[in-house]
């Protein structure tokens, strides 16, 4: 039984703080969103993004848990057995960087945030099943991580290899390539380097097709995070054939999808680690220089891709497929031994990467593929010119083609020429030219004439590639999960065995960390890397590195459905799975959620899970956003002041007309709306704003001031405006449950007949039907809270406006405020928990209460009022019976007196009626 609202000390007063902290209590002592499994109602798994535990949350935090408390509470209203968990992404970087900076553990910094967090978190009311609360950094959540990762290295979809990989010199650790933002480490924001070490990888690439054609299936998902994906993963259908190299045994191999433009080559670009490269630099100390400077660089194609191009020959040759004839072979910056076979076949004309390349070391630039109308015109000059001319090649040259040299086709031959030679390559598919016996085929016929040579000349095949690499999972730190696995001299890696796991992190590190200390722990300690091997029993040592955090994070929504499990999950996970409704920001669009769905078809090929995807229905919520404000000083430095410690002028429209600090009264800068970031200091900080306003205050304008998809705009007037809506209602039910008779039943005026209803009754009752339709169906379908709240307040306007105080009138009253309740408390639980009780249901808890249905009788209109235009002006309204004829409506508005008056010496030419909207008198 919840707690009386009479423990309140002023129920006619809302008070945020006592209401919030009655309605939590009662959620605690009573467990009331810890839930188990229940085949009699359909289940839904809502999921936010697990968080960071930085220490304290922000404001992107409260709107993504906002939007995902919202859903389940309304989704556990319609009678589904809702499961809304919450745990923590507790490992990384910037736990263990904050260690080092405040010099101590990163366990002890890590839990001490987690408690602060979560006590943020149960502030504001969310419905979370504490119960299957987990940290990623307990050994108890890690070791099925690590027994996992064992599985995968005995199937062969775990491996270690040399890779070239991104380096972070400040945070000292590899980085992934979408963790390389314009050359520099997402966190550090220091320069990246190549570096070539051993690594740990996941054969993501195995799932790269089925990936691919998953996301056909996900119609849940935004449209663009799919096509993110899509682009990442990188299909491709082209042709792999090699190039004999002067003084190799083995052909140089290509891949191209371009095999059309094969007979443009001019050069061939390889990568500096390639053994071609290694060897030419032996004995050409410039070129070895130039391998050593590219290998300081990052090694993410969008760095490369932006950077200027350049190279240097390596006095070696290639010998064409085709014409035999000698391509030179050069070292270019762009060009990744990671990436396909780490050589690329150079065609000027038609990649702008390569003329670039070619503009700037002076190669030939050789068009072969032209469009449809340079064709035409090249054939308009065949037929027109002797026999033994070359229309093409005259024109390449500038030289004459007799009596045509100004006729319009060599003007569009030569403008396609100098396009190609001065602007850039043409990169779009046509037909070939300069290419013998291919001649005049469109892509499609030269690549299956050539892709036919080849296999059949046996040097080469047709082949599909895919962008995608295998997935990078080994990270140089401390704080992460320790990789399962030994190094032993007769051996090598060996898996630890599964019985022998967890491999444990120790924690206890502080007196490393006092000393403010970067090397990892475990890699400074001997004691610790000693071990036994488990296949020969002889001396070994352990793995150092630990894994990359999106490991964690990867799998973490199946260990919610099992708790206590002693495999990753049990069966229960496959009552729960696929998560119904997954909520988190688009920048994970690849980062986490390619990640996500590669580790659930992990899970469904060992037998744990059932489905192919992980989630059914995604959500990517805007970003929340606040005004800046700045000074700076006379080196061009900007300070940032936090908008709470700034006094902003306006003029009578609300335009910004300055602002000055409220310390010193001197002026800032406005620096314009930006995203809640420390950098700029325009973060609000949830906790203040709890306690000014209550947590329902919060949540309400969080889902009120914009869709979730866009971006929220901080407005602390918008949270005034909440504050007073809510104090609006409370208010309206006090006075009027304090009118009520002793014993009042929470009766509906559904009870009399709808015919015995007044005009003004039926009308509040079609409102309050009306909104409970839109509301419900905001909630479920559209998640448009923006709109159920705008229409929430309407309701409000009506039912204050309802001056009827007979027995119907109080009956429809009370429907509307319960209702109201109701389809408010999704949003702000905590005030509906306790207005709820107010109107009379001491015994009944209001998130167990079916959400309302709109009753159809009362959505039927007796009456309609259709506007009035004469010649597309409006001139009056009038109001009609529903199911009035077409006639009697044109009567009604030719009577209308403001009609009458405008059409007075006109003739009515025609009268259109739109049923149900307007009417529309045309005269002359």
């Amino acid at each position: 039984m919840p707690d009386p609202i009479s423990s309140a000390s002023d129920p006619i007063s809302y008070g945020p703080a006592k209401v919030e902290r009655a309605a939590q209590g009662y959620w605690d002592r009573t467990g009331a969103w810890e839930v188990t499994e229940d085949p009699s109602r359909p289940k839904y798994y809502c999921l936010a993004m697990l968080p960071y535990p930085s220490g304290a949350l922000h404001m992107g935090h409260v709107r993504n848990y906002t939007i995902g408390d919202v859903i389940s509470r309304h989704k556990r209203m319609t009678g589904h057995n809702v499961l809304q968990p919450m745990g923590w992404d507790a490992f990384g970087l910037p736990a263990e960087n904050a260690a080092i900076k405040n010099r101590t553990a990163p366990a002890k910094w890590t839990y001490a945030n987690i408690d602060h967090m979560r006590g943020q978190l149960k502030m504001l009311g969310y419905g979370i099943d504490w119960s299957r609360e987990f940290a990623t950094c307990s050994p108890d959540y890690y070791v099925h991580e690590q027994r996992m990762f064992t599985r995968l290295m005995k199937k062969g979809l775990a491996y270690r290899r040399n890779a070239v990989v991104n380096w972070d010199p400040v945070d000292q650790t590899v980085l992934a390539n979408e963790q390389v933002i314009d050359g520099r480490g997402w966190r550090s924001g220091a320069l990246v380097e190549k570096r070539e070490i051993p690594q740990w990888f996941l054969k993501i690439t195995d799932y790269a097709q089925e990936l691919l054609d998953g996301l056909d299936t996900l119609d849940g998902w935004p449209d663009p995070v799919k096509t993110m994906q899509r682009n990442w993963i990188g299909r491709s259908e082209g042709l792999e054939f090699g190039f004999r190299v002067d003084g190799e045994d083995a052909p140089l191999r290509v891949y191209t999808t371009r095999p059309d433009t094969l007979m443009g080559v001019t050069f061939i670009s390889i990568a500096a680690e390639h053994p071609l490269a290694v060897k030419a630099a032996r004995d050409n100390p410039q070129l070895a220089a130039f391998l050593d400077e590219l290998r300081r660089g990052g090694v993410s194609e969008a760095e490369l891709e932006a950077q200027e191009k350049r190279g240097m020959a390596t006095g070696q040759w290639a010998i064409h497929p085709v014409t035999g004839e000698d391509v030179p072979i050069y070292v270019a910056n762009f060009v990744l031994m990671g990436y396909g076979t780490g050589a690329v076949m150079a065609v000027p004309a038609h990649d702008q990467r390569d003329w670039e390349f070619a503009k700037t070391y002076g190669l030939p630039v050789r068009p072969v593929v032209v469009p449809a109308a340079v064709r035409d015109a090249l054939d308009e000059l065949v037929h027109d010119v002797e026999a033994d001319t070359d229309p093409f090649q005259a024109a390449l040259a500038g030289g004459s083609v007799d009596a045509y040299d100004a006729s319009a086709a060599v003007a569009v031959v030569r403008q396609y020429l100098a396009g190609v030679e001065q602007e850039g390559a043409y990169v779009e598919r046509g037909y070939l030219i300069n290419s013998g016996e291919y001649n005049g085929m469109d892509f499609d016929a030269a690549f299956a004439a050539l892709a036919a040579r080849f296999e059949a000349e046996g040097v080469g095949r047709r082949r599909v590639n895919f962008r995608l690499r295998d997935w990078g999972v080994s990270r140089q730190r401390y704080w992460g999960c320790p990789i399962p696995v030994v190094y032993c001299d007769a051996c090598g890696a060996v898996p630890v065995p599964e019985d022998q796991l967890p491999v444990v992190l120790p924690e206890d590190v502080a007196d490393a960390f006092s000393a403010g200390v970067v090397q990892s722990p475990i890699k400074a300690d001997p004691e610790w890397r000693k071990t036994t091997c488990p296949s020969c029993a002889g001396p070994a040592e352990r793995e150092t590195d630990t894994f990359d955090t999106f490991m964690e994070s990867s799998w973490y929504y199946a260990r919610y459905t099992s708790p206590g499990a002693t495999d990753m999950v049990d069966g229960r996970a496959k009552y729960w799975t696929p998560v119904d409704q997954y909520i988190g920001g688009i920048e994970h669009a690849i980062l986490h959620l390619l990640y996500f769905r590669f580790y659930h078809k992990l899970l469904r090929d060992q037998g744990l899970v059932d489905s192919d995807e992980p989630v059914v229905n995604l959500l990517t919520q805007g970003m929340v956003v606040a005004d800046t404000y700045y000074r700076e000083d006379a080196n061009g430095a900007r300070e940032w002041f936090n908008p709470a410690d700034v006094d902003v002028e306006r003029d009578e429209r609300g335009r910004v007309t300055g602002a000055h600090l409220a310390s010193d009264g001197q002026p800032v800068q406005v620096g314009g709306i930006e995203k809640m970031s420390k950098s700029k200091n325009n973060g609000v900080d949830p906790q203040a704003m709890v306690d000014r306003y209550g947590a329902d205050t919060v949540r309400l304008f969080s889902m009120f001031a914009s869709p979730p998809t866009l971006s929220l705009e901080w407005n602390e007037a918008g949270v005034e405006g909440m504050s007073r809506f809510l104090r609006r209602i409370w208010r309206l039910v006090h006075d009027h449950a304090a009118s009520l008779p002793q014993n009042h039943p929470s009766a509906s005026p559904a009870g009399h007949a709808g015919s015995t209803l007044t005009p003004t009754q039926n009308t509040l009752r079609r409102h309050l039907h009306e909104t409970i339709q839109k509301v419900n169906d905001d909630y479920a379908r559209r998640h448009s809270f923006n709109t159920a709240i705008a229409a929430l307040m309407e309701l409000l306007n009506h039912v204050v406006k309802f001056d009827d105080h007979s027995e119907a009138g109080r009956a429809l009253r009370h429907e509307a405020l319960e209702a109201m309740v109701l389809m408010l408390n999704p949003v702000t639980p905590h005030a509906c928990h306790a207005l709820w009780q107010m109107l009379g249901h001491a015994e009944q808890v209001v998130d167990d209460v079916p959400f309302p249905v709109a009753d159809a009788g009362a959505l039927v209109r007796d009456a309609v009022t259709l506007a009035v235009q004469v010649n597309g002006k409006l001139r009056g309204t009038i109001e009609v019976a529903a199911d009035a004829a077409r006639d009697a409506i044109e009567a009604r508005a030719l009577a209308e007196p403001g009609v009458a008056r405008v059409l007075d010496g006109l003739t009515v030419r025609k009268v259109i009626v739109v049923p149900g909207k307007i009417v529309n008198v045309v005269a002359a």
